[in-house]
């Protein structure tokens, strides 16, 4: 099963059936002394220092990896409302936090156009048709706040 991921609130062209649960995942690492020595070096003179944005790098992708096994425990098809958090732990440790909300969610149908029928000619204002599908709404489930 592939959970998928949104940021937004909703998931495009899916419709949300049924929110489940907030979901987690968080990792605590702490930096590497001999890379922090070079980062401190690389610091005077500037520039990116990889070492960090591997280290982020990995601990965001453990903690999306932490949140997707909850997701999936619950039976979802995504997560919406992605957000990532930082917070410092200790003295040179780090703790990066994902959350999100575990939905079910199908896929909405959309309709395709069929190509006019050919009479040597194709009149411009009669296609595509002035009737669109209505938006199926997604407002009616209650939107999820973190914080209360």
């Amino acid at each position: 099963m592939t959970v998928q991921l949104s940021n937004l609130e909703h998931l495009p062209n899916y419709q949300i059936t049924e929110r489940l649960d907030v979901v987690y995942g968080s990792t605590v690492r702490s930096k590497h002394v001999g890379k922090d020595l070079f980062a401190g070096l690389k610091n005077i003179v500037g520039g990116e220092l990889t070492a960090y944005t591997e280290l982020l790098e990995e601990s965001r992708q453990e903690a999306i990896d932490r949140m997707i096994v909850k997701a999936e425990a619950l039976g979802a098809d995504a997560v919406v409302g992605l957000r990532f958090s930082t917070s410092s732990i200790a003295q040179g440790a780090s703790e990066l936090f994902v959350y999100g909300t575990a939905v079910k969610a199908v896929p909405m149908q959309l309709q395709s156009y069929q190509n006019p029928p050919t009479n040597g000619h194709q009149q411009s204002d009669q296609y595509p048709p002035t009737q669109t599908p209505a938006p199926v709404p997604t407002d009616d489930l209650p939107r999820f706040n973190p914080f209360g």
